[in-house]
């Protein structure tokens, strides 16, 4: 998880391990929270699934910067 101070809101990039198959390589799944002051805003469902931890997290951060932008 990424967190982020972003003009008076905290967002967050999750980034959750995803494997189907025990064969399978691992990917995982992005989403993004919104929070301020310590209470729930908003979050996304899943955005994609992503070969790498920090990839997740970046379109989670992006999703939720993108979230303040047009709603905060």
């Amino acid at each position: 998880m990424e967190r982020d101070n972003y003009r008076g809101y905290v967002v967050w990039g999750h980034a959750i391990a995803q494997q189907d198959a025990l064969l399978e390589r691992e990917r995982y799944a992005a989403s993004g929270t919104i929070t301020r002051e310590t209470r729930f805003v908003e979050a996304s469902g899943i955005l994609g699934l992503f070969d790498s931890e920090e990839e997740a997290q970046g379109v989670g951060l992006s999703w939720a910067r993108a979230w303040v932008d047009t709603h905060g």
